[in-house]
C-alpha cells in the first residue's frame, strides 16, 4: 500500500463575496478531491490546539503525527534544521522575513506593505542577508539567508520570553503596535533599514517596479526540538515535497526524505508538475511507502486577499498534483491511499491564519461510497466524523 498525503496549505476559508459568497473550495473545479470525497471518508479535524498559535508549524506537525502539545518549541528551529543550522542548546533561533514597510521617516510610524518584498527571489535576499550578517552579525548573534523572503537569525543566551508578531498578520497595518517588546531586536530591525534602503539590489527592484525588501522583521522564535522518528513511529518510510523551509525542517527532524525539486517556489508559480513527479518517483522508484505533498500556493493567495488565485490553485493541485500521482499509482497497479486537507484555514477576508477545524478526505483504492458530498467546508462540517485531537489523523490514516 502506498500513502499520499496532499497538504492544500491554508486552502479552507469563508465565503468570499468576489465569488458569489462560495468559498474557494466551493467555486473551484476539483473532480479529484470531489471524487475522493464521494467516495472516501470525511473528517473535520482540529490540527491547532486551544493553547497554541494557528501557524503552519503547529498544524502541519498535527498532520504529519506529531502532537504539537508535546513537541513544539517553536517555528524558527525547525526552519534552522532545513538550511543546515545545528542549535546548541543555549541558542534561540527566530525567523527573519524581509519586508516591504513604507517610507515614513519615523520606523513606528511605517505600514507593512508586503511581508514578502514582493516574493523576492532566493538569489536577491541571500545577498541582502549576508550584508546584514556583515554588517549586525557576530560575537552572540549571527543571520543565514533562506529560501525567497524568509530567513533566519540566532541568538546565543537570549532572554526567555518575547512579544513579536507575525508579518503576514499585520498586512496593510500601521506597525507601531506590533513591534517586539525587545530593544535588542527592535534595534536589528531599525538597523537592517538603514543597511538595505539604498542597497543596489533594492534599486533594481524599484526600477523593476517590484516590492523592495525595506526591513528585517523577527519573530516565531524557539529553542532546539526534538521528533521522534517517523518510520520507528509509524513503520512507514516517509518522504516530503515541499518548498518551505519549515515543512524541510519538519521532515529531516523526523527522519523523513526532503525532496528539493527544481521550479518549486511556495506560491501559484510552483513547478506543480514537477512536485507530482518527484512525489510518484519517491513511491514507486525510491522506496517510500509514503509521500506528504505540501502546497503553499493557497495560503500564499490568501494571505494575498487573492480570491482568483486561491481557486485556481486549487483547480492546478487538483489536476496537476492529485491527478498526477493517482494516473502514475494506477498505472503501476498499487494499492493506495490519499488524504486530502488543509493545515489550517487562510481566509480571504481577514489575509491571516485562523484555527477553526479543516475539512479533511481519506480515500482508498476502490472505495465505492457514492455520498453526495464534496470536499467542501459545510460538507466536512454537516458530514465528517470530528477529530478534536489532530495528530491522530495519521494513524487513522495508517490504519494504526
Amino acid at each position: 500500500m502506498k500513502y499520499v498525503i496532499i497538504l492544500t496549505d491554508g486552502c479552507a476559508d469563508l465565503p468570499v463575496e468576489k465569488l458569489g459568497n462560495l468559498t474557494p473550495l466551493e467555486k473551484s473545479n476539483t473532480p479529484n478531491m470531489d471524487y475522493f470525497a464521494a467516495n472516501g471518508d470525511i473528517y473535520l479535524v482540529k490540527t491547532v490546539p486551544d493553547s497554541l498559535k494557528p501557524g503552519s508549524d503547529v498544524a502541519n506537525l498535527s498532520v504529519m503525527g506529531y502532537n504539537p502539545l508535546d513537541c513544539y518549541t517553536g517555528r524558527s528551529p525547525l526552519e534552522a534544521a532545513s538550511i543546515g543550522v545545528t542549535l546548541a542548546d543555549n541558542q534561540t533561533a527566530f525567523r527573519a522575513n524581509l519586508v516591504t514597510l513604507s517610507d515614513e521617516e519615523n520606523y513606528e510610524d511605517k505600514t507593512m506593505l508586503d511581508y514578502s518584498s514582493g516574493e523576492i527571489s532566493t538569489e536577491e535576499s541571500r545577498a541582502l542577508m549576508a550584508e546584514i550578517e556583515k554588517e549586525l552579525g557576530g560575537g552572540d548573534i549571527h543571520f543565514y539567508g533562506g529560501v525567497s523572503y524568509r530567513h533566519l537569525f540566532v541568538w546565543e543566551n537570549a532572554p526567555e520570553s518575547f512579544t513579536l508578531t507575525p508579518p503576514h498578520d499585520i498586512s496593510d497595518r500601521k506597525i507601531k503596535d506590533y513591534l517586539p517588546s525587545d530593544e535588542r531586536i527592535l534595534d536589528l530591525m531599525k538597523k537592517s533599514e538603514k543597511i538595505l534602503k539604498n542597497h543596489p539590489i533594492n534599486q533594481k527592484r524599484i526600477s523593476e517596479g517590484k516590492n523592495p525588501a525595506t526591513s528585517m522583521w523577527i519573530w516565531g522564535e524557539g529553542t532546539k526540538p526534538a521528533l521522534n522518528n517517523f518510520y520507528e513511529t509509524y513503520g512507514k518510510k516517509g518522504a516530503v515535497v515541499s518548498a518551505v523551509d519549515l515543512i524541510k525542517g519538519i521532515a529531516i527532524l523526523a527522519g523523513m526524505n526532503s525532496i528539493d525539486v527544481d521550479g518549486a517556489t511556495g506560491n501559484i508559480h510552483t513547478n506543480f508538475d514537477g512536485k507530482a513527479k518527484a512525489a510518484a518517483d519517491a513511491l514507486l522508484n525510491e522506496g517510500a511507502d509514503l509521500v506528504y505533498v505540501h502546497l503553499e500556493a493557497p495560503d500564499e493567495c490568501g494571505h494575498q486577499g487573492d480570491a482568483e488565485g486561491k481557486v485556481r490553485s486549487l483547480e492546478l493541485i487538483d489536476e496537476k498534483v492529485i491527478g498526477y500521482i493517482k494516473n502514475r499509482l494506477d498505472e503501476a497497479g498499487e494499492d493506495y491511499a490519499f488524504l486530502v486537507m488543509p493545515d489550517h484555514p487562510t481566509p480571504i477576508a481577514t489575509k491571516t491564519h485562523s484555527r477553526e477545524a479543516v475539512p479533511c478526505v481519506i480515500y482508498k483504492k476502490g472505495d465505492n461510497k457514492g455520498n453526495n458530498i464534496r470536499f467542501i467546508e459545510k460538507d466536512a462540517q454537516m458530514h465528517g466524523t470530528v477529530i478534536s485531537e489532530g495528530y491522530k489523523i495519521m494513524s487513522i490514516f495508517l490504519d494504526k
